[in-house]
Formats: C-alpha cells, sequence, structure tokens
C-alpha cells in the first residue's frame, strides 16, 4: 500500500515539476515580448519625434516662400488684402429653417463629386 501511494506521490510530484517549468518559460517568453514591446514603442516614439521636428521645419514660412514663389504663377495666388476682411455685422443671418431638399440635393451633389460651389458659379 505504501509503495503504491509512493509511486502516485512521484507521478504527481513529476507532473506538477513539468507544470512549473512549463509555466516558468511561459512566463519569459511574456516577459520577453513584454520588453521588445517595450523597445518597440520608445522607437516609434523617437521617430514621431523626429517627424514632428521635421514638421516643424517644413512649417517655418522661410520654407514654404520659395515654394509659394515657384509655384505662384501656377496656382493664381495673391497677397491677402485688407478689403477681403469683413466684420460679423456684414456677415448674413442664418436662416430660421434649412431646406431639407436643398440639403439633400448638395449632399447627393458630393457624393457624386461635383463641386456645387463651381456648379452655381457656372449658373450664374
Amino acid at each position: 500500500m505504501i509503495r503504491v501511494l509512493n509511486t502516485i506521490l512521484a507521478v504527481a510530484c513529476a507532473v506538477a515539476l513539468i507544470g512549473v517549468y512549463g509555466l516558468k518559460f511561459q512566463s519569459e517568453g511574456v516577459a520577453g515580448r513584454k520588453i521588445e514591446l517595450g523597445q518597440t514603442i520608445i522607437d516609434q516614439q523617437n521617430q514621431l519625434s523626429l517627424l514632428r521636428a521635421d514638421w516643424a521645419y517644413v512649417n517655418q514660412p522661410s520654407y514654404i516662400e520659395p515654394i509659394i514663389d515657384r509655384h505662384a504663377e501656377t496656382l493664381d495666388l495673391a497677397i491677402i488684402g485688407a478689403k477681403q476682411f469683413k466684420s460679423l455685422d456684414e456677415l448674413p443671418m442664418r436662416p430660421a429653417q434649412l431646406d431639407p431638399d436643398a440639403l439633400t440635393v448638395l449632399l447627393n451633389s458630393l457624393e457624386t463629386g461635383v463641386d456645387p460651389i463651381a456648379a452655381l458659379i457656372e449658373a450664374n
């Protein structure tokens, strides 16, 4: 009886030992993956920092001005004049009720790719 009990306990210990080692290796794999992800996050943060620095450089007026000068004729660019600005009193009042049919036509024209402003300009 004692021999059978010892055998059962020895097998149970061996199974528990195998389970503990398996759990140990699995947790080491998870820890390694965590370290890899942490390093990936740090690398991406560094890349983001470089991209922000590049963006700040590209948005400087001294960088943009030669590009604008080069393409001003093609894009038909002009300096903003003071007469282009209006006061709030000169803005039209918002209509009390929006016309749902006009809104539907506007949304349909946008879905088809037609510029509604260009169509109004051509109609006038």
